[in-house]
């Protein structure tokens, strides 16, 4: 029976001294053999004391926002597997044994835990509707091979986060994540895990509308750079038939009169549909250049070697 692959689990903090202690307490119990690290990100309260008492390897990132503190952590750790996991202890450190098998036994990039409550507060209506939505999005533009795209609880390849370039600064890093896996179309699964209230003392970081329409704005921004032909085509589409709409009365009436009376509408009407064309060829242009940025993330994506396997050998963790 070989040895699990060199894991990690990676938490990011800020101000979670109401449930850092057993956060890192149940992933030590459930992944005996791993590194935890605890990465404190400006807390005001004990989290980096009460961190260190139940046995994590505690550091610092001084930028605020998630985003920042999992660009530390991918840069900071080496590892073969690597466990993402909020610090609030909302997820279920029992189901990561069961990821990571997962993720080593079919070779796979990422392992995405899907949050399935029965309880309204720890995962509220407005919570649920905004997930979906934005899940929808992105399913819709990039593929829809996962359920639940915020999860903050994930397993991933060395290979994954070696090749990962996080640019996000708060809560969209879970968007990030989630976008650059499809786009380089990596082998992905999705695990349903419980996902449990946050105990007494404990409060959200998160600002539902704040952090919602930043995380739009970034699949916007996504679109528009790893999906540039389908982004300028809708803008040009729409530019052209604005523009149709606006000339189909005058035309009709220069075709009555042989007078072109609305000469303003008929200029802007000619302007949006050179605003279409315009649309087309950058579409055109930027769809090439994105090839090209996608060859290169993909060379390097496959530059790191994948997790080692043995054929008809299992991965363990003693539990």
């Amino acid at each position: 029976m070989n040895k699990i692959p060199e894991t990690a689990v990676m938490i990011p903090c800020y101000n979670e001294e109401a449930t850092i202690g057993k956060v890192v307490r149940d992933f030590r119990q459930a992944l005996p053999e791993a590194q935890i690290f605890v990465y404190d990100n400006n807390s005001k309260d004990r989290t980096v004391e009460f961190a260190l008492e139940a046995g994590a390897i505690v550091r610092s990132e001084p930028l605020q926002g998630k985003g920042n503190v999992v660009r530390r952590m991918f840069a900071d750790i080496e590892a073969a597997v690597y466990v993402l996991v909020d610090g609030d202890s909302t997820y279920d450190a029992t189901a990561a044994p069961r990821m990571i098998q997962l993720l080593v036994d079919q070779q796979l990039d990422m392992v995405n835990g899907a949050r399935v409550t029965d309880i309204k507060e720890a995962y509220r209506t407005g919570h649920r509707f905004g997930n979906w939505l934005l899940t929808s999005i992105v399913a819709w533009t990039f593929g829809n091979r996962l359920k639940d795209m915020l999860s903050g609880y994930r397993v991933f390849s060395r290979r994954y986060v070696k090749s990962f370039p996080s640019l996000a600064v708060g809560f969209e890093t879970e968007t990030e994540l989630t976008i650059h896996a499809l786009h380089l179309r990596m082998p992905i699964a999705e695990v349903e895990t419980i996902y449990k209230d946050r105990p007494t003392g404990s409060t959200s970081k998160l600002c539902t509308f704040k952090d919602g329409f930043r995380i739009l704005w970034m699949i916007l921004v996504f679109i528009k750079e790893e999906k540039p032909m389908s982004f300028f085509s809708l803008l040009a589409l729409f530019f052209c038939i604005t523009s149709v709409v606006l000339m189909v009365p005058i035309l009709s009436e220069f075709f009555a009169t042989n007078l072109v009376r609305r000469l303003p509408t008929a200029v802007l009407s000619m302007s949006m549909m050179i605003i279409s064309f315009l649309c087309m060829a950058c579409g055109l242009i930027l769809d090439t250049v994105t090839r090209g940025r996608s060859e290169m993330k993909r060379m390097r994506y496959l530059s790191t070697p994948a997790t080692p396997i043995h054929q008809n050998t299992a991965y363990y963790y003693n539990t």
